[in-house]
C-alpha cells in the first residue's frame, strides 16, 4: 500500500511541475539584428548534432526549441525566408538570430553582414504550420498571405 501512495505522489509531483520542454507560441514575433555564420563553421556540428551546411536554410537562436521553423523578414527590403532552428546562438548580445549563408543571401544581407529583421514562429518540429489565410509560394518557398496574393 505504501508503494502505491509513493507512486501516486511522484506522479502528482510531475503533473504539477511546469513543462520542462521549451515551448513557443505559433505566430510569436521578435525584432532585432541578424547576422550569418562565417564560412569556417561549414561542416562543424551544431547544438542539434547535425553538420552545419551553409547551403541549407537553417538558423541559430538562443531560446526557441530546436526544430522550430521561423519566418525571417529583412525589414530593409521586405525579403522573407523560412529557416529551421538547429543551433544555439548568436553569442553577440545585440543580435537575435544567426542565419546560414544561404538564408542570408536570400534576405540580401551578405554585403552588409548584419540586418534589422523580424522573426515570426511559423512551425514546430520542422513542419511549417500556416494560418488559414496563408500559403507557401511554390517557386520561392515564402509564406504569402492569400489576401495579398497576386
Amino acid at each position: 500500500m505504501t508503494y502505491h501512495r509513493i507512486l501516486i505522489l511522484i506522479l502528482l509531483a510531475f503533473a504539477t511541475q511546469p513543462d520542462t520542454f521549451a515551448q513557443v507560441k505559433l505566430g510569436k514575433t521578435e525584432t532585432g539584428n541578424a547576422s550569418y555564420y562565417a564560412t569556417r563553421f561549414h561542416g562543424r556540428k551544431t547544438s542539434f548534432g547535425e553538420v552545419h551546411k551553409s547551403t541549407e536554410l537553417i538558423a541559430a537562436h538562443r531560446s526557441y526549441p530546436l526544430n522550430t521553423m521561423l519566418e525571417v523578414t529583412n525589414l530593409e527590403n521586405d525579403e522573407k525566408v523560412i529557416v529551421r532552428v538547429n543551433d544555439r546562438g548568436p553569442f553577440s548580445r545585440n543580435r537575435v538570430v544567426d542565419l546560414s549563408k544561404e538564408a542570408a543571401r536570400l534576405l540580401g544581407i551578405i554585403a552588409k553582414g548584419v540586418a534589422n529583421v523580424s522573426i515570426r514562429v511559423v512551425g514546430m518540429e520542422g513542419m511549417v504550420l500556416l494560418g488559414s489565410s496563408e500559403e507557401i509560394d511554390p517557386k520561392s518557398g515564402k509564406v504569402i498571405s492569400m489576401s495579398t496574393k497576386r
